[in-house]
């Protein structure tokens, strides 16, 4: 499911968007926030299917050493254990992953190339090699093996994020919280077992009306929030700021007021942590101390008034 930190993300570049763009309104930025988040959940399919493609890939080439012209005895016999790994299997014949791939219209078809390296990468590995020659036919080997394809290496593949980025100018960024999902719903999987049990979209049914809400008022109010920010921030050189470091602390303090269901701590963590990602180095420090201060003021001014056990 989308976390609620991707979420966050999502804000921050839609807003940093809307900002700087000087046509789009409120609802046509708003649409496009969820378009991305939208497309985020098709990119956890999308990287589901991968290791389905890598499969038909080396049957496909198995197939074609039999029909060599002097095919050798490897050639006539060869091992079968990827192509017929049993999790490759459920997923390839999900209904629900089959049907949700076409009609998003979502496929490798486009990057056989892609594949076949990917598979090359795969043969090479000390896990793959291990499992090859195992006499052991498990589930449990099955399973450890796609899960060590998604959790090692994939996400650095400078090729995979060069074919993402092709398909989807939105999927920039997002590969790492889409495996994610994948090796969740990898460790839910049984033997027995038809059909994958996807994740769904969300945690909670509010959580898209939590990311609207909160691009929405941060927008509204940011001028609002930049004059409480720069209370804290007379020392600074403004130039010296980052454009970024102020929008995530004006999605902070929109947190702060309108969420009262948010604990302080969990808010000032999340963009605290989103910092260290998206803005300058060095930059986490910073935001720190003066969402530290905003939050003192707030309290003293009752402006924070969370509800909830243990909020405060």
């Amino acid at each position: 499911m989308i976390s609620r930190r991707l979420l966050r993300i999502k804000v921050l570049k839609a807003l940093y968007a809307h900002l700087k763009s000087e046509s789009c309104s409120l609802a046509v930025s708003e649409k496009n926030l969820v378009a991305s988040i939208d497309k985020t959940y098709d990119l956890y399919f999308q990287m589901l299917s991968l290791i389905v493609e890598l499969a038909r890939h080396a049957e496909q080439r198995q197939q074609a050493a039999m029909q060599k012209r002097l095919p050798t005895a490897e050639d006539l016999n060869p091992n079968r254990k990827f192509v017929e790994n049993s999790v490759i299997r459920i997923i390839s014949e999900s209904d629900y992953v089959n049907d949700y791939l076409a009609s998003h219209k979502l496929s490798w078809n486009q990057y056989p190339e892609l594949i076949k390296n990917l598979f090359n990468e795969l043969e090479q590995t000390e896990s793959y090699q291990k499992y090859m020659l195992s006499q052991e036919r498990s589930f449990r080997e099955d399973l450890a093996l796609v899960t060590d394809f998604y959790t090692n290496g994939l996400e650095e593949s400078e090729a995979l994020e060069e074919a993402l980025e092709e398909q989807s100018i939105m999927w920039n960024d997002d590969l790492g919280f889409a495996l994610i999902m994948v090796t969740r719903t990898l460790s839910n999987m049984r033997a027995s077992h038809q059909e994958v049990k996807v994740l769904p979209k969300f945690k909670s049914e509010d959580d898209l009306e939590y990311a609207k809400e909160l691009f929405a008022k941060t927008a509204l109010n940011f001028d609002k929030h930049q004059q409480l920010i720069e209370q804290f921030t007379r020392n600074w050189d403004v130039e010296r700021i980052a454009y970024m470091d102020n929008l995530i602390m004006a999605i902070a303090v929109t947190e702060l007021l309108s969420f009262p269901s948010i604990p302080v701590k969990v808010t000032l963590d999340e963009y605290i942590e989103i910092a260290k990602y998206y803005s300058s180095p060095g930059s986490s420090n910073f935001i720190n101390g003066v969402l530290d201060k905003i939050v003192s003021t707030l309290n003293e001014e009752g402006k924070i008034n969370k509800s909830g056990r243990g909020l405060i």
